[in-house]
């Protein structure tokens, strides 16, 4: 520590050269550590519902069964949505590794429509059924399906909004590391939506209109 001298009542610093900088740490991965371990807790979250799900899929309760009620054309046109919408936001990210900002923003865009679409039909097939009579409070197949598939259907509209904050914080800053960071974030976020949705696919519907 330097000294200090008191003169005239004003305080002089007799050692200059004791002065230092302090650089508070900062791991440089400590973002995406901290988002995969989100991740982690969120895949806790979805295989509580699939085992819910898994429990509670054959108890209709003398109502329809998922063989009945599911319009897979429906729910394939839906998947595909999802599915391309995660290959343009590849795109999007092998653009903003070229720093092509004008790229980045149209992939994110197109991106966020198919998000968009998807949700669209999300949304038709819940009020098709609710409009049927084959709300959450039917069956405890239909509670369990609606928990699921909605809390999926949560996920990707937080998506969307998180995509278009980041379109106009990209717009309004450009490709810098930070905006990188945040798109490699909603990437695998994104991506794992994705996932989600094949098993939901595959365990939900597929196999909910086998016999």
């Amino acid at each position: 520590m330097s000294e200090i001298n008191v003169m005239n009542g004003g305080a002089v610093a007799a050692d200059s050269s004791s002065r230092y900088l302090v650089r508070e740490h900062h791991p440089e991965n400590g973002t995406l550590l901290g988002f995969w371990i989100y991740l982690m807790s969120d895949c806790l979250i979805f295989a509580c519902l699939f085992a819910t799900y898994a429990v509670l899929g054959r108890n209709y309760a003398g109502g329809p069964s998922g063989a009945e009620i599911f319009d897979l054309p429906l729910v394939a046109l839906n998947t595909a949505f999802l599915l391309f919408s995660s290959i343009t936001y590849g795109f999007a990210m092998l653009a903003a590794q070229k720093k092509n900002l004008g790229s980045v923003q149209r992939w994110l865009a197109i991106t966020g429509v198919l998000g968009a679409c998807f949700l669209g039909l999300e949304l038709y097939e819940f009020s098709h059924l609710i409009h049927e009579g084959l709300g959450p409070q039917r069956s405890g197949f239909l509670t369990a399906f609606f928990a699921l598939v909605g809390t999926h259907g949560l996920h990707v509209t937080f998506g969307i909004v998180w995509l278009v904050t980041l379109m106009f914080q990209l717009g309004k800053h450009g490709i810098t590391s930070e905006n990188y960071r945040r798109l490699s974030c909603l990437s695998m976020f994104w991506h794992f939506l994705d996932v989600v949705w094949i098993g939901v696919f595959t365990f939900v519907y597929l196999m909910g209109v086998l016999p």
